[in-house]
């Protein structure tokens, strides 16, 4: 989880969390410099079970996605807003869909769209999107890889990590070589509750035209090169 300013939520979403998660599992939270309560408020949990790592500058919403990932030691690693909402069995039915097939490198969900105050106001997220679509070239023209809702193996870290910083966003690149490495497993029902408010870090204004083609570009061009280093160290062996 990386975490900025969200005193008025992480509480709710660690609770829900936590309340899924067995006493060896581990919540890593990276904060990006908040200026406001939420460390105060993360520590109020008093759960051993959190690890806090902060940032000493504000560094970005990448940079902390990137520090909190590479912190984690779970074989299986979700993916957590810090003002979102795990809904009940969200944790058991996405480590069952690993379990049952080892191809699977990647799990994500459908989530319902609420409000500042909890109010579902879309009941399917993927619907907004014209369902979900895993293609590499499917996402080129529209990301479906709601971060949020995702979680990976341990194995694909060493493939997505470094993330770029010229890419449109973290999850559009996590599940953009998720799909070229292995498979993609979707639950077609909302195991999160998204909540979308005036003070959400990602973006949800619509960019130029330009804009767009121009991180797709970036997108395509740093998955070919990272496919490519990927396989050429694979090639070398495990000595590289």
């Amino acid at each position: 989880m990386a975490t900025y300013n969200g005193e008025r939520y992480v509480a709710t979403q660690l609770h829900s969390i936590l309340s899924q998660l067995g006493a060896d599992d581990e919540v890593v939270v990276v904060d990006d410099a908040s200026t406001d309560r939420t460390l105060d408020v993360v520590a109020s949990l008093r759960d051993g079970r959190v690890r806090v790592l902060r940032n000493d500058r504000n560094a970005g919403v990448f940079a902390t996605f990137e520090r909190a990932l590479a912190a984690t030691r779970g074989e299986v690693v979700f993916l957590s807003d810090q003002d979102d909402v795990w809904l009940p069995g969200k944790v058991r039915e996405v480590l069952g869909r690993f379990e049952r097939d080892p191809s699977v490198v990647l799990v994500l969900s459908d989530a319902e769209v609420i409000d500042e105050a909890g109010r579902v106001t879309q009941p399917s997220f993927m619907a907004l999107r014209g369902g979900f679509k895993p293609g590499f070239g499917a996402t080129l023209v529209r990301n479906r890889y709601l971060g949020c809702t995702m979680a990976l193996r341990r194995s694909l870290l060493s493939t997505v990590l470094p993330i770029p910083r010229d890419v449109p966003m973290h999850d559009m690149w996590v599940g953009s070589l998720a799909v070229l490495q292995g498979r993609v497993d979707y639950i077609d029902r909302p195991l999160v509750q998204y909540r979308r408010h005036g003070g959400n870090v990602s973006p949800s204004q619509r960019q130029s035209i330009g804009q767009m083609l121009r991180w797709r570009w970036n997108l395509l061009r740093n998955v070919m090169r990272r496919r490519g280093a990927v396989r050429a160290r694979a090639a070398m062996g495990p000595a590289a």
